[in-house]
């Protein structure tokens, strides 16, 4: 049996998000997938993307049965976020989470879109993507609700008319220090494929891990954003470059975790930590924090340094 890892004393630094939260459902899961993956594509970073997006968990038939959908067919929840320090906060995200429903779920065949926050705060956006209909699209009672109905080529689109967001986390990070890179690999895909069991959240890189964590800022004025070069272990003993990285450590990769609250990415955390520390070659797990200059929600590796 393979030795835990050691998880150092510290903490993820997460910061708040607003994010919306879509059910998608299709036909088979063929057709689930493809819309799930066209939907959350070019997601990773809001460092150049429009927003941060992922799949939460896949439910109804093939899934999590516990949560039946609208109309009894396979469904994938999938979060958007956008950081809230951001001024336009708004109009991101309703523009990311419009963009990406209107040319990657309506545009895939038998899907349809419904929302998963009621409240006051909300975007119109089954309204404006019903403008594709031309003058056609029609409201009706569909599934215990009122949907747009538009027509297409291939039969047609429902989509609910509005969509809610609130407050979210963005940043929840853990990182896994191997004695090679298979190692480090291995160990955070065993994580990312923890969270999935965390109802609420999301990994948004590619399989859920980066190879390119970074820090904030660059010597370069035009970014904002630049590889960690005290965390790269092939720039240890380079010239300038204050090393962090411990002897032995070959490779480094991290997830990234963004949920619906810090309650549920501390539940992924905790989940993610367990599934990786018996890899063997891990030799650490930590995390990425700026002292607090990020943000002001900190996921603490060691649950008995939490408050409560």
């Amino acid at each position: 049996m393979s030795e835990l890892a050691i998880v150092d004393d510290t903490y993820a630094e997460a910061f708040r998000s607003i994010h919306t939260e879509v059910l998608i459902t299709a036909r088979d899961r063929k057709w689930l997938d493809h819309a799930v993956a066209a939907a959350v594509g070019h997601a990773s970073s809001t460092i150049m993307c429009d927003c941060e997006a992922g799949l939460d968990r896949y439910v109804g038939p093939g899934g999590d049965e516990s949560f039946a959908t609208p109309d009894g067919r396979p469904g994938a929840i999938v979060q958007f976020h956008v950081p809230r320090f951001r001024k336009d906060r708004l109009e991101a995200l309703e523009r990311a989470t419009m963009q990406r429903l209107a040319m990657n779920v309506l545009t895939c065949p038998t899907t349809r879109c419904f929302n998963l926050i009621d409240g006051d705060d909300y975007f119109r956006i089954g309204r404006k993507i019903a403008y594709f209909g031309d003058g056609h699209e029609r409201l009706r009672d569909e599934f215990g609700r009122t949907m747009w109905w538009i027509p297409t080529m291939g039969g047609s689109f429902l989509i609910d008319r509005r969509f809610g967001w609130r407050d979210g986390i963005m940043g929840g990070n853990l990182w896994f220090l191997g004695a090679t890179e298979d190692a480090a690999i291995e160990a955070a895909e065993r994580a990312a494929a923890a969270t999935e069991t965390a109802p609420g959240t999301i990994t948004t890189f590619p399989g859920g891990v980066a190879a390119s964590a970074s820090k904030a800022g660059s010597r370069y004025k035009f970014l904002f954003a630049s590889t960690y070069a005290e965390w790269c272990p092939e720039l240890r003993g380079t010239e300038g470059v204050t090393s962090h990285v411990p002897d032995g450590v070959a490779s480094i990769m991290e997830i990234i975790i963004n949920g619906r609250d810090l309650a549920s990415v501390t539940v992924a955390t905790d989940r993610a930590i367990a599934a990786a520390a018996a890899t063997p070659g891990l030799l650490r797990i930590s995390a990425g924090n700026y002292n607090g200059r990020l943000g002001k929600s900190f996921i603490y590796l060691h649950p008995s340094r939490r408050e409560g």
